[in-house]
């Protein structure tokens, strides 16, 4: 199995038997064959095809003059708004709700790809090949089989991902995926313009700083750059802690320190197994929900919370905080 540049550049898995030659086949074109063949495969969405015909229909000299008028950057706060709005509606554990705002993403996704194609750069068929070749390569322990099929050998990694026949289980996926993601970079490098692309190159800036803090983190330490210690990841918290202090307060060289003493706390959370964005998700979700008490409690007291002391405010933060312990 090898890869082979596809549309825009991207590495699309190609076997054949050994030494080539025209019996060279795409390895999704073999997965989708195998896939079609089961049963309960899904197969007509004709849903789907009215949809994108109504957003193409939106975009017509006819159509609606706000959505003309839109390109990829004017709606690129509304493609994060829309995702944020449905791990609200997930968290929630709101089936319909989720449901109204998955919907409002495919939205998103569908209107970049009518302005990619009346741009003539690509439309949402190319949007979904891709996907499904990606899905494809980074799956080589479900997919594998059929490389091995062909070629009488399997693909690089299937072993290691299924010894003697057992199917990997959840963390080891993950680290499947990180060898492949790190094959694709490579291969993209090579088969783009000849320079292999960078170990974080394909982190994106764009992500929240602490999710792009822990990804960089992780791809880093697993190259080796790595502390041996969770006390070691301490005491270098403790290190730019004293460094930000040093700064003179208010200066963007103290923010600068503070920067580095995040990025320190986000290396001790990845040490401990624990996802750092999440966990400040979680504790904004405790203090939201606990000021929301404050608030009632204040109310039932005839003030508002806003004009009370802060002793006053700490007071009622504590019952919160109880009653929230009581409930548990």
């Amino acid at each position: 199995m090898r890869f082979e540049a596809g549309k825009f550049g991207q590495p699309e898995c190609v076997v054949g038997r050994v030494g080539g030659g025209s019996g060279e086949r795409r390895l999704s074109d073999l997965v989708d064959e195998q896939n079609a063949s089961r049963v309960d495969a899904p197969t007509n969405h004709p849903q789907v095809d009215r949809l994108i015909r109504t957003i193409w229909r939106l975009r017509q000299p006819d159509g609606c003059a706000w959505d003309r008028e839109q390109t990829h950057a004017s709606i690129t706060k509304n493609m994060v708004e829309e995702a944020y709005e449905a791990v609200d509606a997930i968290e929630a554990d709101d089936a319909a709700h989720l449901c109204e705002e998955l919907g409002d993403v495919l939205e998103q996704v569908l209107l970049h790809a009518q302005i990619a194609s009346d741009a003539g750069e690509f439309d949402i068929d190319d949007v979904a090949c891709g996907l499904n070749e990606k899905l494809v390569r980074r799956h080589p322990h479900v997919f594998g089989d059929l490389a091995a099929e062909v070629e009488g050998r399997a693909p690089a990694g299937y072993d290691e991902a299924r010894p003697e026949g057992t199917a990997p289980d959840a963390p080891a996926v993950l680290d499947i995926w990180d060898d492949v993601k790190r094959l694709e970079r490579e291969a993209r490098g090579e088969l783009a313009n000849g320079r292999v692309a960078g170990l974080l190159d394909s982190v994106p800036s764009s992500l929240p700083a602490l999710m792009q803090a822990q990804k960089i983190s992780k791809r880093a330490a697993k190259a080796g750059f790595e502390w041996e210690t969770t006390a070691d990841v301490w005491a270098k918290a403790a290190e730019e802690r004293a460094e930000f202090e040093a700064e003179e307060p208010g200066t963007q060289a103290a923010a600068v320190e503070f920067g580095d003493l995040l990025f320190a706390l986000v290396n001790v959370a990845r040490k401990e197994g624990i996802d750092a964005e999440e966990a400040l998700a979680a504790s904004n979700r405790k203090f939201r929900a606990r000021w929301a008490r404050m608030e009632e409690l204040a109310r039932a007291a005839g003030a508002d919370v806003e004009s009370l002391s802060t002793a006053e405010q700490n007071d009622l933060w504590d019952r919160a905080k109880a009653e929230e312990k009581r409930a548990r």
